[in-house]
């Protein structure tokens, strides 16, 4: 397998880190680990001018030009070097955002870079899980810790409302419900803390948790977590520190599963999923105002469905549970038999009987061989989607 399968990148970055990257910070990072100097970071920045006057002998590249290019490899290498020199962070820059008065979590935001006094602490596996030689599978063995049968089944029901867990097999779903330990948190408890290492993920089963982030040097409340939601995945799947404090809101009862579990069962398929679907909200107009931490969470809950021409994805008269975004296909709107909209890729529909939570205002049928659609349920609906609900609002007003 690639060393770099799974990781959230485009495929340029994916190549530049195997083609340039990996190899130009193995080499310095095993010298590092030779000479273990007092000042790495003067270390790498003398090692790199080394480097750089040895591959540009006979170049007739000019001064500047060096400087430039030198410069720009240190930021690369700067990006990698966080977590002991080797973990890769996301490039999003997010100056901009934290001036918003709405500001919430965004996917890789700058600050999930360790504060240097946190660097001697690192865990080796965090580093070597990102890419290069030390990310190899090793042999695992999940814990299992023992439940009664109505654990199992409460466990079950919540895990199957996740889209981290929904989408694995029966026998990975089993294996992952064994290795969870149920987590009793009381009013006020913090069950992470930002800025600290991430070793697991949380599901909850009931009760309510409040994310908060400090924002201009004040905890704010970004998110509220309900039964059913996951947090803490974002550490898993990126190799970053926590992203935000989450606090029990009144008791709560969680369920934790641990970085190597998740690893060997759950990240490649939830950071493939996610990949794929926050790419496709890219493409939809109405979710270019949305940053890439709103993104990825509605992303998270929505559910694919495949129609074969003909077929008929909502009923006119029916009732409306989900909204609906074409992701493949053609498919049109008739009322009355009577053919009144066409839907293209990026499209979506069915929002109406959400806002007005009335019946299905028309009937949504498949015009080419094979549509695939993501749905979004009422409750995702309502939570995540907000004052979007008006630009929805005016687009429905075409079925009346």
């Amino acid at each position: 397998m690639s060393v770099v399968e799974g990781l959230p990148f485009a495929e340029e970055k994916k190549r530049f880190i195997v083609d340039t990257l990996d190899p130009l910070l193995e080499e310095m990072v095993s010298d590092l680990l030779t000479e273990i100097p007092k000042d790495p970071l003067d270390f790498m920045i003398q090692w790199l001018r080394k480097r750089s006057n040895l591959s540009s002998k006979g170049d007739k590249m000019g001064l500047k030009a060096k400087n430039t290019a030198l410069k720009q490899e240190l930021e690369h290498i700067k990006l990698a070097v966080e977590e002991a020199g080797m973990a890769v962070q996301a490039d999003e820059p997010l100056e901009e955002e934290e001036e918003e008065e709405d500001d919430e979590l965004d996917e890789m935001p700058a600050d999930f870079l360790k504060p240097e006094g946190q660097m001697n602490k690192a865990r080796a596996s965090v580093s070597a899980e990102a890419y290069g030689q030390w990310n190899q599978k090793k042999a695992f063995t999940p814990p299992t810790h023992a439940k009664t049968d109505a654990q199992k089944d409460r466990l079950t029901k919540v895990l199957k409302k996740s889209f981290m867990f929904n989408q694995l097999d029966p026998k990975d779903l089993e294996t992952v419900l064994m290795a969870m330990k149920e987590v009793t948190c009381k009013d006020g408890e913090k069950v992470i803390t930002e800025g600290d290492d991430g070793d697991f993920l949380f599901v909850i089963e009931t009760g309510k948790c409040e994310c908060k982030k400090k924002i201009s040097g004040k905890e704010k409340v970004v998110k509220v977590c309900e039964p059913g939601d996951v947090f803490g995945e974002l550490a898993l799947l990126y190799n970053c520190p926590r992203a935000a404090t989450v606090q029990a809101k009144g008791k709560a009862v969680c369920w934790q599963l641990d970085r190597d579990s998740f690893s060997h069962i759950v990240k490649d398929s939830a950071v493939k999923r996610r990949e794929k679907y926050d790419a496709f909200l890219q493409s939809v107009t109405l979710f270019k105002s949305l940053g890439a931490y709103e993104r990825s969470q509605i992303a998270d809950a929505l559910v694919p469905a495949t129609f074969k021409k003909g077929d008929f994805i909502v009923r006119q008269d029916d009732p409306g549970d989900k909204v609906y975004f074409v992701e493949e296909g053609d498919v049109y709107a008739e009322k009355s038999g009577k053919k009144v909209l066409e839907y293209k890729p990026g499209d979506y529909f069915g929002e109406l009987a959400l806002l007005k939570n009335q019946p299905r205002a028309a009937s949504v049928k498949v015009a080419s061989a094979e549509a695939k659609v993501l749905g979004l349920g009422r409750t995702s609906f309502s939570k995540m989607l907000g004052s979007l609900n008006q630009i929805m609002a005016k687009k429905a007003s075409t079925y009346r």
